[in-house]
């Protein structure tokens, strides 16, 4: 135990001397000269309201962070949705707390982005993270322009803790352990999901928390997300999971990088995080011994294979572009640190949701103008894409270039477009489909090569053998994802 922990003060000592590098800037759809600027205000105010205050050196359990995110809603119903996707198998609500200026209406071609945390119990940070995000926009709204333009332009759905049950058994200061890191039932959540690789079966027993995010992703057309760990410290991008011929590592060690169609924009994204954080950029390894990621990312199978995984699922199968985002070597480090974490993450995690509002958006219509629900947009040569709304809305994360869009819709011709996107603005792109055909059958849609996962009750939870028991230990001891 006591090698662990002077390993752990070896890391952070490590990492902790790193300076914050501004290099990568935000410009937003209208290239105002606040956006271009890359310094964000962002102190908070001195005087917090009473509906916002947090402890600042600890962490909230359910009934604390639910009695916080409800008195929030209620000091600001015109800024503010509370809303549950579900329950955790112990009854413990998914809460998601909605920051938009239209929380109950539906305004055309806003995008929606989320936030993630605690997916495994005992990465907690990213749950008191989110906590903190959240005092920070309704706080500064009034007066920050970038927040402003965030809060005006933007739904952000904030969802603290996806893991409630095992948070609540969780071991504060266990910085390498796996008590807390499964759900009531004992099953990994992150790797939970439908898996492209293993033939969009789901990756064993469907449970109730990661079927409340794949009917939450079923309801809301999501351009953006991303999803907080700990473990490590490094944004990591799609895939997570390759084509292999063997389901076990390469007996070398070291594996290979399985890049999407979309890798550019998820090197950006993971980038745009990384050089945005105080320390991710320039970190070394946690451990001795660990994975080094230059500047401060890496694509997710070329640190290991994960089949089951989160992020993978959102692209697949809805086209939101995620991250995963490791913030710090330590999984459940002493509350007493927490408002360090927030001076790291702070400025990324604002910049990051700007990213929603580059590259193209519109809506697709009939020709009688009627909004066509339903369509298969994707862009071409990029494998992956999304269902319009039920208004006909689209979004598509790009970088600048030239692109064609494809868009298929059952009764319809298929449509091409050719359009550009450019730096610093977004791309504003409606379509008009004519009758024709049917949508060509063998279109290579993200939905259409898979079902949809299988949203029915968890199963009660198998006895594990001895065996079983001490793979699932040492597969999770000390490891982040």
């Amino acid at each position: 135990m006591m090698i662990h922990l002077v390993l752990v003060q070896m890391a952070f000592i490590a990492i902790y001397g790193a300076s914050l590098r501004d290099s990568i800037t935000f410009d937003g759809p209208e290239a105002s000269p606040w956006l271009r600027d890359p310094r964000i205000v962002l102190d908070d105010a001195v005087s917090v309201p009473p509906a916002l205050r947090l402890n600042p050196e600890g962490y909230h359990h359910y009934d604390e962070m639910t009695a916080f995110l409800r008195a929030v809603h209620v000091a600001y119903p015109q800024l503010t949705s509370l809303y549950s996707i579900g329950q955790s198998v112990q009854g413990r609500e998914l809460w998601v707390l909605l920051i938009s200026t239209t929380p109950a209406e539906r305004t055309i071609l806003k995008p929606e982005v989320k936030y993630v945390g605690n997916i495994h119990g005992n990465e907690p940070v990213g749950r008191e993270l989110l906590l903190r995000l959240i005092q920070h926009l309704l706080v500064n709204y009034p007066k920050d322009d970038y927040v402003r333009f965030l809060v005006e332009t933007t739904n952000i759905h904030i969802m603290p803790s996806m893991n409630p049950d095992g948070f609540e058994v969780s071991r504060e200061g266990d910085c390498g352990g796996v008590q807390g890191r499964y759900n009531a039932n004992g099953k990994d959540l992150n790797r939970n999901f439908p898996d492209l690789f293993r033939g969009g079966k789901n990756n064993g027993d469907p449970q109730p928390e990661a079927n409340a995010i794949a009917r939450w992703m079923t309801q809301r057309q999501f351009v953006l997300s991303a999803a907080f760990h700990g473990g490590a410290l490094v944004a990591s991008y799609p895939f997570d999971n390759k084509e292999v011929k063997l389901n076990l590592p390469h007996l070398s060690g070291r594996y290979e990088p399985s890049l999407t169609p979309d890798d550019d924009t998820f090197r950006h994204l993971a980038t745009m995080y990384s050089f945005n954080h105080r320390k991710m950029h320039s970190a070394g390894a946690c451990f001795p011994g660990d994975t080094v990621f230059p500047n401060g990312t890496t694509n997710g199978a070329a640190w290991y294979y994960l089949a089951g995984g989160m992020q993978d699922y959102n692209y697949v199968w809805n086209g939101a572009m995620e991250l995963t985002l490791e913030v710090g070597c330590c999984k459940y480090p002493r509350g007493e640190t927490l408002p360090e974490y927030w001076e790291d993450n702070k400025q990324a995690m604002l910049k990051y949701l700007g990213e929603a509002h580059r590259g193209v958006r519109g809506q697709v219509f009939d020709s009688l103008g009627n909004p066509v629900a339903n369509a298969n947009v994707r862009i071409k040569n990029r494998s992956f894409g999304s269902k319009t709304t039920t208004l006909g809305e689209f979004w598509r994360i790009l970088m600048p270039g030239v692109y064609t869009l494809q868009v298929e819709a059952d009764g319809f011709a298929t449509h091409e477009e050719a359009f550009q996107v450019e730096e610093g603005r977004h791309t504003l792109l409606n379509v008009s489909l004519r009758r024709g055909g049917d949508k060509n059958s063998g279109a290579n849609t993200f939905n259409d090569r898979f079902p949809l996962p299988q949203l029915q009750p968890s199963q009660p939870p198998r006895r594990q053998s001895v065996f079983s028991s001490l793979n699932k230990f040492f597969n999770a001891f000390g490891r982040a994802k």
